[in-house]
């Protein structure tokens, strides 16, 4: 019994405690008459149910923005108008606050001067808007010479740093020849790699022949380029060419397994043939560096 009776003087106190310190709910406006365009705050606090911005943009009022403090138990909403008059900012069915927008007044007196709209002022160049331009162009002609001269020195300065590459001065005939021996030298097709020596083998006498000539061989067929070898009207045995090529597509297409004295005739004939076209190719040659 004694209990109950504590608890019920508890409870008749807590109802005697004044309304704001037991969390009373309340809404204000930081202002209630503004300018058209003008903003005010709206302050809620322990509110059952809070506003959201989409019940109170309505009745010409804008909510633009909003912020809860869970602390405080209370939340702020920013508002304005753009419709001048008597507003009311709705918190519930039953619940609004009123708000004054005023209209922005305007000077339509006799008096008031009324001026065209001013022509754009063009303002003069500094000094300095002038020199970065000319800065900025002296640096992309100096960028692009700089560009220029490494370019066309370029071998030069790979010399003098030991970077630059030896140049090849062998004739065309040298190196074809050089190549072939360097492969004779290998041994390919006595290790197995049949089709390795003679894909070689063909590689370096195309690249001889477009060397000496105009013909763009290494994108011809076997067919294709001894045709066009024909055509130069040289007097020389397009028969070894044909023997060469037939043996290698035989190898690449066919998977041939030639004798060995077929890959010796093979190299034997693109040396041959290169000695030969290069005694008709070389005198042209020399008269076109002479002119």
């Amino acid at each position: 019994m004694k209990l109950e009776h504590n608890i019920i003087v508890l409870v008749a106190l807590c109802s005697l405690l004044p309304a704001t310190l037991r969390g009373q709910a309340s809404a204000t406006l930081s202002a209630d008459t503004i300018l058209l365009g003008d903003q005010t705050t709206l302050t809620v606090r322990h509110a059952r149910n809070y506003p959201s911005t989409d019940m109170l943009t309505r009745g010409g009022i804008v909510a633009l923005g909003q912020q809860f403090d869970t602390a405080a138990n209370t939340q702020t909403t920013v508002l304005t108008s753009f419709e001048p008059g008597e507003r009311y900012v709705r918190l519930g069915p039953d619940d609004s606050l009123r708000l004054v927008v005023l209209d922005v007044e305007v000077d339509t007196s006799a008096n008031a001067e009324i001026r065209d709209i001013a022509d754009i002022e063009r303002v003069p160049y500094t000094f300095w808007e002038v020199f970065r331009w000319v800065l900025l162009a002296l640096a992309v002609l100096a960028v692009g010479f700089m560009a220029w001269w490494l370019y066309t020195h370029r071998r030069k300065i790979q010399e003098v740093l030991g970077t630059a590459e030896p140049v090849d001065t062998r004739t065309p005939e040298q190196r074809a020849l050089d190549t072939l021996e360097a492969l004779r030298n290998q041994k390919l097709w006595q290790s197995g790699k049949v089709k390795e020596y003679h894909t070689e083998l063909t590689d370096a006498v195309r690249r001889f022949i477009e060397e000496s000539t105009s013909i763009r061989a290494t994108d011809m067929t076997s067919d294709e380029t001894v045709e066009e070898i024909e055509n130069l009207k040289l007097k020389i045995e397009t028969s070894l060419l044909e023997d060469i090529f037939r043996t290698a597509d035989l190898v690449k297409f066919a998977k041939s397994e030639p004798l060995p004295h077929e890959h010796d005739r093979s190299m034997a004939n693109a040396v041959e043939f290169v000695k030969q076209m290069w005694q008709h190719v070389k005198p042209q040659e020399e008269e076109a560096q002479h002119e």
